[in-house]
């Protein structure tokens, strides 16, 4: 809980004693929360959401995000999906989604995701169609979607080994 508190108050650049004085508790309680040495009440932690113009839900589902290191090896399999072989080169719930696909892959099917998308060529081509346009794409090519575009794709030839990385769903990009 600490550290989504914290990383919230530093975004809003406030400090200890600006969030204090905003929800009616003390600086020393606030860094205690902060270092993870006191869990505050329900009530306690609606009264620092409000101060830091989000909600409770929100750093409670920020506090979940724990920093990890995790190492995915290229023999770690997911299985087969019709004749491709697919990946997950990210696990867990994270702010980026990555799979890793290998083999054969047909543009059945439609995308369309809330965030930006990053699709990249390591081995063979693909035909990538994306607003009413078609892209090819060859070893080492990249292509960027942003949230919102639909698109689908499929490789073209054999070899191919795509990986597509997106920022998870679950995330919310703010606008600049």
């Amino acid at each position: 809980m600490g550290a989504a508190v914290r990383r919230r108050r530093r975004s809003l650049d406030l400090t200890l004693a600006d969030v204090a004085e905003r929800s009616g508790l003390s600086s020393p309680f606030l860094s205690q929360i902060e270092n993870d040495r006191a869990r505050p009440s329900m009530r306690s932690l609606q009264r620092i959401a409000d101060a830091l113009d989000t909600t409770a839900v929100r750093l409670l589902a920020a506090s979940d995000e724990t920093r990890t290191v995790d190492v995915v090896r290229a023999g770690d399999d997911s299985g087969l999906r019709d004749g491709a072989r697919v990946r997950p080169v990210v696990r867990g719930r994270h702010q980026v989604h990555g799979l890793e696909f290998t083999g054969e892959h047909d543009a059945d099917r439609e995308f369309l995701h809330r965030n930006d998308e990053l699709l990249y060529v390591a081995d063979g081509a693909v035909e990538v169609e994306a607003e009413g346009r078609v892209h090819r794409l060859g070893r080492g090519d990249t292509l960027l979607m942003s949230g919102g575009v639909r698109h689908r794709w499929r490789t073209v030839g054999p070899g191919a080994r795509v990986l597509v990385v997106a920022v998870a769903d679950h995330v919310e990009v703010l606008e600049s």
